[in-house]
């Protein structure tokens, strides 16, 4: 039998069998604390209509600056098997130097301070 059409089965075979179970198996009444706007079983203590501090969107944006830069920095290691490797480590390096001097501007500024 072709490998590809045993595997197709195969795949098939189990989505089947996972299908019957969740059918089988019988279906639990939601909570009705979960059916509350408020998800984690108590009632709210304040206002929800509270504005955000920026410093949660500046944790926030920095944290996705930094998880970008490592996107781009993740397939470096592979990069080691083009003719120009100097010009793929400075591309690299600049990105690295570009953000550390952005962090840096960030912490003289005061910008990551929790507690004014």
């Amino acid at each position: 039998m072709n490998p590809i059409i045993s595997i197709i089965m195969f795949a098939a075979a189990i989505s089947l069998l996972l299908i019957l179970v969740s059918l089988i198996i019988p279906q639990t009444g939601p909570d009705t604390d979960k059916l509350s706007p408020y998800e984690c079983g108590f009632d709210p203590l304040g206002s929800a209509r509270l504005p955000f501090s920026m410093r949660f969107f500046l944790i926030a944006i920095l944290f996705l600056l930094f998880d970008l830069e490592i996107a781009l920095l993740l397939p470096l290691p592979w990069a080691n098997q083009l003719p120009e490797i100097t010009q793929t480590f400075l591309w690299a390096m600049s990105i690295i130097i570009l953000l550390t001097l952005g962090l840096i501007y960030e912490w003289i500024q005061g910008g990551l301070e929790w507690a004014e």
